[in-house]
């Protein structure tokens, strides 16, 4: 029975993802973000998903996309999207569907996949210039399986698998990684900014090729805060500097918001529970102050 028929409106993509039921957790940053990105997608897609926190949001046979939605394993989403490509182009060609039928191969991972396991299979899609949109929802760890560090970790974060005194490593630059690839767009993107995202899913979904959207996903059960919070971290995640908002396109960076005055970046860092070891039982001013320069370097740096 149709919505008219039945008396009942339509659901939206994002109505539709709200009500689905899926066990996701309360306060997830990146389904804040895909909620946004979703009502721009829309149903003709192809969800290529790496296994990681966003499988929950298919329980088999159900899933809240209009679209379809392709399981893979955690290494391997880009070339899955390569498949989905590579089908619709032989029954656009032998002229089983037309041009109106055509969907997007729309990959979706986390930053285990994205920053790791799966970047080789990614390389090799971006330079065989497939036209695909890869969303990354960027919780800096890997989050389904307890929290272990990965390439997105940033330094002095706890995790499952980092020392007491924290990550000791550096988080991976997703953002020039890609860029150095010369796709199509890249952009990093946070769901509490939804204007700037907005402007950003209209301007890859107007290209063709390789595109990303980087999107920090602040996590409360691994970053250690609670759910109601997420809004403010976010906030201040682009108000402090340590998440830049900026895009790359026909070879050039531009960031799209620049803080005039930047929040200090402890302010930040306080509200988590894996930096709370910086703070107590006595507070560490010289990790705060590295991790302060780092974000400061950067800034003063900027074109």
């Amino acid at each position: 029975m149709t919505p008219e028929h039945s008396g009942k409106a339509e659901e939206s993509p994002r109505q539709r993802l709200l009500s689905a039921g899926t066990p996701m957790c309360a306060g997830c940053g990146g389904l804040q973000a895909l909620h946004q990105i979703y009502d721009q997608v829309g149903e003709k897609t192809v969800f290529v998903n790496a296994a990681g926190c966003m499988t929950l949001l298919s329980i088999y046979p159900y899933t809240p996309f209009r679209g379809s939605w392709l399981y893979t394993a955690m290494a391997c989403a880009p070339a899955g999207a390569q498949g989905v490509r590579d089908a619709l182009d032989v029954l656009l060609s032998k002229g089983h569907i037309d041009a109106g039928q055509d969907q997007l191969p729309v990959v979706l991972t986390g930053d285990g996949s994205a920053y790791g396991m799966g970047l080789s299979a990614t390389s090799a899609a971006i330079d065989r210039g497939l036209d695909f949109l890869y969303i990354c929802y960027d919780n800096e760890g890997y989050g389904n399986t307890g929290h272990q560090y990965s390439a997105a970790t940033p330094a002095g974060a706890r995790t499952a698998t980092s020392r007491v005194d924290g990550y000791t490593g550096v988080k991976k630059d997703l953002f020039a990684i890609w860029s150095a690839h010369r796709p199509a767009y890249v952009a990093t993107v946070i769901g509490t900014e939804p204007a700037d995202l907005a402007r950003k899913v209209k301007k890859a979904l107007s290209l063709r090729g390789p595109r990303l959207l980087l999107v920090l996903a602040p996590c409360p059960t691994g970053w250690g805060f609670e759910p109601s919070r997420m809004v403010e971290i976010g906030k201040l995640a682009v108000e402090s500097g340590i998440w830049p908002l900026k895009e790359y396109s026909d070879g050039q960076v531009r960031h799209t918001r620049v803080p005039a005055k930047r929040a200090p970046l402890e302010a930040y860092l306080g509200l988590q529970g894996r930096f709370r070891h910086m703070f107590v039982p006595r507070r560490n001013e010289e990790q705060l102050a590295a991790l302060q320069r780092q974000v400061d370097d950067y800034w003063e740096h900027i074109d």
